[in-house]
């Protein structure tokens, strides 16, 4: 087990990928990218026999560019880390802070692999995985990677923690359709691990990613609800509508979502049109056997810091958000 530490303080607990099962995931790609290669070469002989040799030597390097080079560096952008070698061997390549790889480490590693896979062999990138704490070729040091295994037996499962009762069903007009993938991965990170955190790291993290997961849906951030509560609250109502809509794609009705909206407001949509200074203040459903509710006074406003705060251990001072640390 790899103990990585994101930016944010986070500690994910990841596996690297050693050697051997990385040698199988490299062995079946190339399999699958030779075939690819000597297909495509038979081809460019018939097309270009009419050409000279300096024109057929130029299409040569540019299909072996394009194959062996540039195909699995479209794999690995396109499939986050996931090229059919990897899959079968349950691994993935995953950044330094455990979150998706893009365009350019997928490109920083293709690069360096001509060198240290197919020039050398592999014996480049053997010694450097060898000698590397985590398994970890020239690729992927300069381009800030890391293989890990997915599929690993006898894994703990870290569930997410469910939200307060109290929130069920007030987040169910709010539209997640503008909330990136990477910030849903850092915020599922963050709840399943926030009970190993500092109590004043953990608020400041919570209050971190509610302020920016406000700022992605558009709507005011909810009054009297801890930054922590919200972000559960929040990643129920998501998985919910994941789960509504792979229901109804089973049962033959295409983009269906929670409440009746059909695919036009997007993936994950708002099911039905509520104002965004209303879309925090839904009220559940009450239960038949409630009393009759009672008029309880407001509560008085917390006044916003005019400062940041000093941390009393004389570290960083703590940003002022919208939400208010959890007791």
């Amino acid at each position: 087990m790899s103990d990585l530490v994101t930016g944010d303080a986070v500690v994910l607990g990841l596996r690297p990928a050693r050697l051997p099962s990385r040698a199988l995931a490299f062995f079946l790609d190339l399999v699958v990218y030779v075939t690819g290669y000597m297909v495509i070469t038979v081809g460019l002989a018939y097309a270009t026999a009419s050409l000279d040799e300096a024109a057929q030597a130029a299409v040569a390097v540019a299909g072996f560019l394009l194959v062996l080079v540039g195909v699995p560096i479209a794999v690995e952008t396109l499939s986050h880390g996931r090229s059919l070698g990897k899959l079968a061997c349950g691994l993935r390549v995953v950044r330094d802070d455990g979150g998706p790889v893009r365009f350019r480490h997928a490109l920083v590693r293709g690069a360096m692999g001509v060198v240290e896979l197919l020039l050398s062999f592999g014996s480049v990138a053997c010694i450097a995985s060898l000698v590397s704490a985590r398994g970890r070729r020239l690729g992927d040091v300069f381009g800030g990677t890391l293989v890990i295994r997915e599929r690993v037996p006898g894994a703990p499962v870290m569930p997410v923690p469910a939200p307060p009762p109290w929130l069920a069903g007030r987040f169910t007009g709010l539209d997640l359709s503008a909330v990136p993938e990477g910030l849903w991965l850092a915020i599922r990170q963050y709840l399943t691990r926030m009970n190993q955190l500092d109590p004043q790291v953990g608020a400041a993290m919570a209050a971190k990613l509610a302020d920016d997961l406000v700022a992605r849906t558009g709507a005011p951030a909810p009054a009297g609800v801890p930054a922590a509560a919200f972000l559960m609250a929040v990643l129920h109502e998501r998985q919910s509508r994941d789960a509504a809509r792979a229901f109804a794609a089973g049962a033959g009705m295409p983009g269906a979502l929670p409440g009746g909206a059909v695919g036009a407001a997007g993936a994950y949509g708002p099911p039905v049109a509520v104002p965004a200074a209303a879309a925090w203040h839904t009220p559940a459903p009450a239960p038949a056997f409630a009393p009759a509710p009672t008029t309880m006074p407001a509560p008085a406003p917390v006044p916003a810091p005019t400062a940041a705060a000093a941390p009393p251990s004389g570290g960083e001072p703590v940003r002022k958000t919208g939400f208010a640390p959890p007791a």
